[in-house]
């Protein structure tokens, strides 16, 4: 019997596959997939072109570092240009508010790190160095991406158009009965839409969370790119696949029951996406009754958004510690079960009737 239900489930996989992956209706659920990938491959190319610029203005105008990082408020035009020379771009004027005082704003640069100097009347005002992004500062960008966009919009949204359809999409073009007339148990059909749902989900985010990490990664040579990864990288590389598949397992479970449960899923899943969003401002003991929790948990570098937010939002941040790794993955996993357990009871008693749809 066993054997019977794995070979429906794998037919029902099979039948599913090309309507979940090329379906009309799913197209927006790629771009939501691959706009982050866009937008980082911008990013390295434009950073990697700003580096190669600055990197051979420094072969042609060397600077000392210990003359670079001498460069202190309080020095006047002249000692600058005597200690580091003339710099490579400057503009200047006159205010024309109040009194009249001159202002110049020169920039430097010894290859690594980029130099603002802004001089008002002849005296060096202010300095700020702004040094190239190195992989760790990358993998930062990355997280913070990955956790507030990427978890929460993109891998959500993509379940609900996936996960969802796959029932109410049938219910609206009237061809659910087709299965329903088979003789399939409807523990099965569930299974084998969840699979066809999972492996479709797994196979587009993780592909995306893959090319993004790196399209980050390309504004760097080979050598600092190698360093990063054999200290760590490919460690954090493998994590952001595994919650990415495990974002799908959990909010996939979800939604597929929405699906077959609720006539217009719009309300339950608003009612999700609130309770994800204010995860933040929830009691430590509520704040473990989520999906987001548990996949923030298992992220390998900690993205830090309330240290940017204002200082009264900061305030109803509530703090709590992370899950433990396996505490995490077990939680998702009985969740998931959990879900799927009660919409295939449910699904037993499912009854289609196309003229109140």
């Amino acid at each position: 019997m066993m054997r019977l239900w794995c070979t429906q489930v794998l037919s029902i996989v099979r039948l599913e596959m090309k309507k979940t992956f090329f379906s009309r209706r799913g197209l927006w659920v790629y771009l939501l997939a691959f706009a982050p990938l866009l937008l980082f491959l911008g990013h390295s190319i434009s950073v990697g072109h700003r580096r190669e610029q600055l990197q051979q203005i420094a072969r042609e105008h060397p600077i000392s570092s210990e003359a670079f990082n001498s460069i202190q408020a309080g020095m006047t035009r002249e000692e600058v240009t005597q200690k580091i020379g003339e710099p490579y771009s400057q503009w200047g004027g006159r205010n024309r508010h109040g009194e009249p005082r001159e202002w110049h704003h020169s920039r430097y640069t010894d290859g690594t790190t980029e130099l603002h100097l802004f001089f008002e009347d002849g005296k060096l005002r202010s300095v700020h160095r702004n040094p190239f992004e190195d992989p760790a500062q990358v993998s930062r960008i990355f997280a913070g991406v990955f956790q507030s966009y990427y978890l929460r919009l993109a891998v959500f949204f993509g379940c609900v158009g996936i996960f969802v359809n796959l029932f109410r999409g049938e219910m609206l073009d009237k061809s659910l009965h087709f299965y329903l007339l088979t003789p399939v148990r409807r523990e099965v059909l569930l299974a084998g839409k969840y699979a066809a749902g999972l492996l479709a989900t797994v196979v587009i985010f993780t592909s995306s969370t893959a090319l993004q990490w790196l399209a980050l990664l390309w504004q760097f040579d080979h050598a600092t790119t190698a360093g990063f990864l054999s200290g760590g990288g490919w460690g954090q590389f493998a994590s952001y696949l595994a919650v990415t598949a495990l974002a799908c397992v959990g909010y996939g479970s979800v939604f597929l029951a929405v699906g077959l449960l609720f006539r217009n899923p719009v309300v339950p899943t608003a009612a999700v996406l609130l309770w994800e969003g204010v995860n933040p401002f929830l009691p430590a003991a509520l704040k473990k009754i989520s999906m987001i929790y548990y996949l923030q948990s298992l992220c390998p570098v900690d993205a830090a958004r309330d240290q940017e937010v204002p200082g009264l939002v900061h305030l109803l941040i509530s703090p709590v510690q992370p899950a433990g790794k396996s505490v995490a993955v077990l939680s998702i996993m009985l969740l998931t079960f959990a879900v799927l357990a009660m919409a295939a009871r449910l699904s037993r008693r499912m009854e289609i009737n196309y003229s109140t749809e």
